[in-house]
């Protein structure tokens, strides 16, 4: 201030110049703190007020006529509004005297209040209490003000959201009340349009091969008519329901519109380059859900039979074949009446249950029902092929079964009638693809699925050349590494309803692997849920006995010790002195880290020279002694063919009966091995890991020891599973043997991260390829590891 002005701040963005003029100094000093005038001269007081009211303004609490002209005080509140931060500052006000006259905070001052507005001297009486109750009902229609912070007179409000829906409630108020007004600094003023529902969406809908495609209209004001397609791609990169339109300008959506509009944008595809968006049959029930609200709707006979079936498929029963040789545990009749809905729906499935709950004799019952109707292909590991082949003769003898490889081939699958079962390893099948190709099968079933996860195999490429009505895969552990196993089952099953795997990677798998997005996996989640059906030992078979888990903890010697040490820091080394090309870097640690992984386990699989003895086989010699003198049978199991070589030796020597099964085990000889361990005929069966891991059942065990630790749980949990599974009467035991101070323990940590996910997604993630380079250095780097 100076002596002829002063600056009065009224907010952050509203500065008040006051003129000082000669005539209020002199009214200044009349006053100065405080003056006060006797009862008897309140008339001359009066007449003194009404002079001076041309030169300031005036608020009293005293009443009596003073000759000017009354007017009735505009109780409308003002808000102004103004930039602050990353939000916005509000200020509410009244304006007693109208437009150009002074502003007071509702409810408090004087009632009477005297001012020259546009050279006219005017007087009203504030309705102080009015005031109150309209910024009550103000605050009420805008509850953002009750959480906003508050200094003095001022709310704060930062969150973006929050200032948009402040300004939507703000303007309903102002439309429904008449008694607001909204004001801005000037060039600063944000703008949101009323509420928008799927009521002002114009919408048609039309069948195109496997998809529908979508294109509408959306009214958002007199003026101004949005394309959908255009809506959802602003939709899809929005925060909330507001949607940025430029210029400050904002698009209010209803919750309700918001939420379908996003649905169906993160399930579109908009690549096309005309004005519809294209959605997949089979994940259309996002379009379902916002044609129903739709203002307009225009749809073609294909999405009314759309509609139709997917309405009749809750009501639909199949009956459970008369030649079924087995009573189904309620919750197999529930998958097999799940897999009957979707053949009937002309979709294809994968059953997930749990290993050991009866995938087959599902598969089996479903078999027999579509068998009159012409033949079935059976595609599984070797393993699992004789299992195929003797359940089905156990259970469904009047399919004729037969298992592919044997004389001329060519001419047996161009013989095939109704219930006519082809059986074929995976191996065989990729051989003679060209040969399955030119049959249509009616149904066709992968086993072990798993074993199609890799996109970029040519056994992955073949499978996609068969020609058949129902696609079902089966598999306990539908994810092992990575998230793109996925879309490589589905793309078989239920082709292009994940995208291509570009849309893929960046819809899904970037955002749940790399940035752990819930929302993401929810959606995926949601698509593939109508087609996946998964079921627990833990949920469905009450009756099966505990499973008890044990990390059995194993001091390596002294001599051990150092040979770890010296491999660890040799390994370190090793990868400092790597010059080739980055992608094969990982390949090269890797290799390092499966040699640390062998040195846990013994010390003559890296350095037989030193003839060290093994501190785990000897914690495994004691832990075997223990069982069999208790009468126990147990399943061994290590991914290492060598230490499997080296406990055979040792169980020679100490006379234990044993059965022995790895990869280079003929497949007639796997089944006479797994009749003779279940007939008694051996205390122990050695296993390597990943080719006894499916297709057993060895519930003559009680107990399992993994003797190294896998980098995917699922794994090992899949070949616990041999010994934990129907028709085991008693409690199984798991012991898993890990080197302490070393990277097995490492290993054993990063499990519980993995099966959240898991859990989350049925997704595993086998570190051994996906973890990155410097993952896997950490690895290494670890001393305790």
């Amino acid at each position: 201030s100076t002596d002829k002005w002063l600056l009065v701040k009224e907010s952050d963005v509203q500065w008040k110049i006051v003129e000082i003029t000669d005539s209020i100094k002199q009214i200044a000093r009349i006053l100065g703190k405080q003056l006060e005038v006797p009862l008897q001269a309140k008339e001359q007081l009066l007449q003194v007020i009404q002079s001076l009211a041309g030169v300031i303004t005036i608020q009293s609490a005293m009443t009596g006529a003073i000759n000017v002209e009354q007017v009735s005080p505009d109780l409308r509140l003002h808000v102004h509004l103004w930039p602050y931060d990353s939000g916005l500052k509000c200020q509410i006000r009244v304006q007693p005297l109208g437009e150009d006259s002074a502003f007071y905070e509702p409810g408090v001052g004087a009632p009477s209040v005297i001012a020259t507005v546009a050279k006219k001297t005017l007087q009203t009486q504030r309705d102080l209490n009015t005031e109150l109750q309209t910024l009550q009902h103000l605050t009420r229609a805008c509850p953002i003000l009750t959480i906003a912070e508050k200094v003095h007179d001022q709310y704060a409000i930062l969150d973006a959201e929050d200032c948009l829906t402040l300004l939507l409630q703000l303007q309903e108020w102002q439309a429904s009340e008449q008694k607001l007004v909204i004001a801005w600094p000037e060039g600063e003023k944000m703008k949101v349009t009323r509420l928008i529902d799927a009521k002002k969406m114009q919408l048609t809908i039309k069948h195109d091969q496997n998809w529908f495609e979508a294109r509408g209209e959306i009214q958002i004001d007199h003026d101004h008519v949005m394309q959908l397609k255009e809506l959802l791609a602003l939709v899809k990169n929005s925060p909330g329901r507001f949607i940025a339109l430029g210029n400050n300008a904002f698009m209010a959506l209803t919750d309700s519109f918001y939420q379908r509009l996003q649905e169906f944008a993160h399930y579109a595809d908009a690549s096309k380059g005309d004005k519809a968006t294209r959605i997949h049959a089979l994940a259309a029930t996002a379009l379902e859900t916002l044609a129903t609200d739709a203002g307009q709707l225009t749809v073609d006979q294909a999405w009314r039979d759309q509609l139709t079936r997917l309405s009749q498929l809750d009501n639909y029963t199949a009956e459970l074949p008369s030649t079924l040789q087995a009573d189904l545990r309620d919750y197999q009749l529930e998958g097999y009446q799940w897999l009957s809905r979707l053949a009937h729906w002309g979709v294809g499935a994968c059953l997930a249950d749990d290993m050991g709950l009866g995938k087959t004799i599902q598969a089996l019952a479903l078999l027999l029902a579509r068998g009159a109707k012409g033949p079935a292909l059976v595609i599984a590991p070797t393993s699992v092929c004789t299992n195929w082949q003797s359940e089905a003769a156990r259970f469904a003898p009047t399919l004729n079964v037969l298992l592919f490889g044997t004389g001329n081939r060519e001419k047996s699958l161009k013989k095939l009638k109704a219930l006519d079962l082809v059986i074929v390893s995976y191996g065989l099948f990729q051989q003679e693809a060209a040969l399955f190709a030119q049959t249509h099968w009616h149904t066709l079933i992968l086993d072990e699925a798993q074993s199609i996860k890799n996109a970029q195999t040519k056994r992955a490429q073949a499978v996609l050349t068969l020609n058949s009505d129902f696609r079902l895969i089966m598999t306990g552990t539908p994810l092992e590494n990575h998230l793109g196993e996925l879309w490589s089952l589905f793309r078989f099953i239920n082709p292009g309803m994940l995208g291509s795997l570009e849309q893929f990677n960046q819809r899904y798998a970037l955002p749940i692997e790399r940035d752990k997005d819930t929302a993401a996996r929810n959606r995926l989640r949601k698509l593939v849920h109508p087609f996946m059906l998964r079921r627990t030992k833990n949920k469905v078979l009450t009756e099966l006995p505990p499973r008890i888990e044990i990390l059995l903890s194993v001091d390596l010697s002294a001599e051990e010790t150092a040979l770890y040490e010296a491999l660890r820091q040799t390994a370190l080394a090793n990868i400092a002195n790597i010059t080739v090309d980055a992608n094969k870097k990982p390949l090269q640690i890797l290799a390092e880290i499966m040699k640390l992984r062998r040195a846990c386990c013994h010390p003559d699989l890296v350095a037989p020279e030193l003839a060290l003895p093994g501190s785990k086989l000897a914690v495994f010699g004691e832990l075997v002694e223990d069982l069999l003198s208790n009468n126990h049978k147990a399943l061994v199991f290590s991914q290492f063919v060598g230490y499997l070589a080296i406990i055979r030796q040792y169980l020679d020597a100490k006379g234990i009966r044993y059965q022995y099964l790895d990869g280079a085990t003929p497949m007639k000889d796997r089944k006479k091995r797994v009749d003779a361990f279940q007939a008694g005929e051996a205390d122990l069966f050695l296993i390597s890991l990943k080719a006894g891991g499916t297709g057993l059942n060895l519930t003559a065990a009680d107990y399992v020891i993994h003797m190294d630790p896998w980098w995917n749980p699922a794994v090992e949990d899949q070949a616990s599973d041999r010994a934990h599974r129907m028709g085991q009467a008693r409690t199984v035991t798991i012991y898993r043997l890990v080197a302490k101070h070393t990277i097995e323990e490492s290993i054993v940590h990063l499990h519980a991260h993995k099966r959240d996910l898991a859990d989350s997604l049925l997704v595993g993630s086998d570190l051994a390829t996906k973890m990155s380079a410097s993952d896997m250095l950490a690895l290494l780097q670890d001393e305790n590891g």
